[in-house]
């Protein structure tokens, strides 16, 4: 098993890097928002209000960092900030419409990307690389319904 493991390991950076979305656009705003930018979209709601120190804290980065990208997608017209109703020295944070937009539009692996790494492949391999990612899927599922979740997972939660 831990050899799997570390292939997994070492397999999953050569996909990623050769198939994730790199930008996303913005058609409406002709804008484009950076991967990181739509990483913090997809981190937020437009009715539940998210802490921007929570938000910060889930990502890895300080709180001035997150301000400071949040100050960019306020600015883009993506994000609205606001205060805590009950603690005025909390930044709650809140999606617009356009930031909703933005994130059910996005996709973590650039479609082209993955039509292009497939077509490197035989009928056949597609196929067993098929069967293969369905099975991890699988047991992914199945390992987060048990409670399996692991501490990065639990913190998605």
């Amino acid at each position: 098993m831990t050899d799997h493991v570390a292939q997994l390991l070492a397999f999953y950076p050569r996909i990623y890097f050769a198939c994730h979305m790199r930008h996303v656009r913005d058609p409406k705003r002709n804008q484009k928002l950076s991967s990181h930018q739509a990483s913090v979209l997809d981190h937020l709601d437009d009715v539940e209000p998210t802490g921007l120190l929570v938000l910060a804290a889930h990502m890895g980065v300080t709180a001035s960092t997150m301000s400071l990208m949040i100050d960019r997608l306020a600015r883009g017209g993506y994000v609205i900030r606001g205060r805590d109703a009950k603690d005025g020295r909390r930044v709650n944070l809140r999606l617009t419409k356009a930031g909703v937009r933005i994130k059910s539009q996005q996709k973590v692996l650039d479609p082209d990307r993955v039509r292009m790494v497939l077509g490197e492949l035989t009928a056949e391999e597609r196929k067993q690389a098929m069967h293969g990612l369905a099975l991890l899927a699988r047991a992914s599922g199945q390992a987060m319904q048990k409670g399996g979740k692991t501490a990065a997972a639990r913190s998605y939660a």
